[in-house]
């Protein structure tokens, strides 16, 4: 009878819900690579996943075979051409307003606010998505829009966490370290007397940053609570992205 570990492997601990033990265990161990991993031993494999050394070898033995992983002649392993292969056609089918409209979408029902999708655009940024609030009085921006950086939550969140601005932001040093410390900006009337916004960081998988996602609204309907809705969305998002 196979031994039971005393600690939950990463594996065991996030199952899918009516999924297979196996396949989550596989999984686990193509997701124990990191940005910066050439090749990794088993003994390493073994420790990331919390995984017994003779079960992460069976299924290493797996992965192999199908192309997920290759063992090199040091016995380490690296990530194999089929990981390749599933990212190029991914890329490829990829369309970013099939991921970015439903996450604005789903944010503008849980406030009833405005919700955008903000881009650097040289000096100024773009409002690359957008989903308008169902309220008759909201702020009218508009898809296309070029807006200035440095102004407004969605700008000021672009600068702070952009190291290509940095001149910009030698112009509020302190204000900048807070915003990248909260990991959003909650401004009103900052850009406009009658708005206020919300807006925080969208990072893709290997922490570049993407954009900025933006909650609007005038004035008088901010709520502070709204901040929490921005935040899970906007992390959401960045685990979609490319």
């Amino acid at each position: 009878m196979p031994r039971k570990s005393l600690v939950e492997s990463v594996a065991d601990e996030n199952a899918a819900p009516g999924g297979v033990a196996a396949v989550d265990r596989a999984l686990s161990l193509l997701a124990a690579f990191r940005d910066g991993d050439e090749a990794l031993g088993l003994a390493e494999l073994a420790e990331r996943t919390r995984m017994y050394k003779s079960t992460a070898s069976r299924l290493l033995a797996s992965l192999e075979h199908a192309g997920w992983v290759v063992r090199q002649e040091s016995g380490r392993y690296a990530v194999g051409a089929a990981v390749a292969r599933l990212h190029s056609i991914y890329a490829a089918s990829f369309s970013l307003d099939q991921v970015v409209m439903p996450a604005l979408r789903a944010l503008v029902k849980a406030t009833g606010e405005s919700a955008a999708y903000h881009v650097r655009q040289g000096r100024d940024r773009l409002c690359l998505y957008r989903v308008d609030s169902p309220h008759p009085v909201r702020d009218h921006a508009r898809v296309g829009d070029l807006l200035p950086l440095g102004k407004g939550a969605g700008g000021r969140v672009l600068v702070a966490f952009d190291p290509e601005l940095s001149e910009w932001e030698r112009r509020d040093r302190v204000h900048y370290a807070r915003v990248r410390a909260d990991g959003f900006e909650a401004v009103v009337g900052d850009r406009r007397s009658e708005i206020a916004g919300i807006s925080v960081p969208v990072f893709r998988r290997n922490g570049e940053l993407a954009a900025a996602l933006t909650l609007t609204m005038p004035v008088h309907r901010y709520d502070e609570r709204y901040v929490r809705n921005v935040l899970m969305a906007a992390r959401a998002l960045g685990r979609e992205l490319p």
